[in-house]
């Protein structure tokens, strides 16, 4: 099931063209990574998905409902990069507040209060002022704002933007809590690392456009960069290697090719064996998603 179904989707400001065409769909329960440079429409795209944005052109559905429905809005949450909060209430207060606009009221909201401030560590400073908190304890307390209201689907735009590297894992494992409680959440992050180890699934988004998706749970996530060293290397054997995989280029008697599945390893081993090739060396490595991320970037056709 489809938690997020966006066709076509496009936004112009003026001849500013901020988002071109982007379709995509966010699968229930899974975290989504929705990676872009700056100005590649990333905030602009979450506007409309929330309905705080009317698109120029295309169409969308968040929980199966047009963005700004007012029931499928009290199913969701939201952390925005740039928040402004009311820094003369305590961080109980600031949650009491947003739970009423939630609707919750009485002895159920006090007690989810309790819990997400015991999830995101702020219980001692619970009642102290948000305008005495760090900037990593505001976002702590926007993210437990943002998980009041059971939601759906949260939308965490950089929710570890000033926290170190603690508050980083907390924010993972809140993620990791949320999502196997059957939460969807869309997570816009410049921290790549962090997104490779949150993420099910990922697109990079560049100029308005999905340029390429990647899902972070198959066996064959990446493109498995294979260097070989052999003994001797003619045009058949870079031949024969090309049945395996490909972009396969030679230097001397070192190779370096692309294969799909490490599964192919062995294969390609008893291969080359079999043509008589002595194997000084033969090892596979993953890039990373961030060395992927400046790869599709630098595409002229990406």
């Amino acid at each position: 099931m489809f938690v997020i179904e966006t066709s076509h989707l496009q936004k112009q400001f003026g001849n500013k063209l901020a988002v071109a065409d982007l379709t995509l769909n966010v699968r229930e329960g899974e975290v989504f990574g929705f990676l872009g440079p700056n100005g590649a429409g990333k905030s602009t795209s979450i506007k409309m998905l929330l309905g705080l944005v009317t698109p120029t052109a295309g169409s969308s559905l968040v929980l199966g409902a047009p963005p700004g429905n007012v029931q499928a809005r009290a199913k969701i949450g939201f952390l925005p990069e740039h928040f402004r909060f009311h820094d003369w209430l305590t961080g109980r207060e600031f949650l009491h507040f947003h739970g009423r606009l939630y609707g919750m009221s009485g002895a159920a909201l006090k007690q989810r209060i309790e819990v997400l401030l015991e999830r995101v560590a702020l219980v001692e400073a619970g009642d102290r002022k948000l305008q005495q908190y760090s900037k990593g304890m505001l976002q702590r307390i926007g993210l437990a704002m943002a998980l009041l209201n059971h939601p759906k689907i949260v939308f965490l735009d950089e929710p570890t933007s000033g926290l170190d590297p603690l508050g980083r894992l907390l924010v993972r494992d809140i993620i990791a809590d949320v999502r196997n409680e059957g939460t969807t959440v869309f997570l816009n992050s410049h921290l790549l690392s962090e997104i490779e180890v949150t993420c099910n699934r990922v697109v990079f988004l560049k100029q308005g456009n999905v340029v390429r998706e990647i899902d972070l749970t198959a066996n064959n996530v990446y493109v498995n960069e294979l260097e070989i060293k052999l003994g001797q290397v003619d045009d058949a054997i870079l031949r024969g290697l090309a049945e395996f995989g490909h972009q396969v280029q030679a230097q001397g008697n070192r190779i370096r090719m692309n294969i799909r599945d490490e599964a192919t390893l062995p294969q390609l081993a008893r291969w080359l064996v079999g043509q008589g090739c002595e194997i000084y060396h033969l090892a596979a490595h993953h890039p990373s998603l961030e060395q992927l991320f400046v790869e599709t970037m630098n595409t002229k056709e990406g």
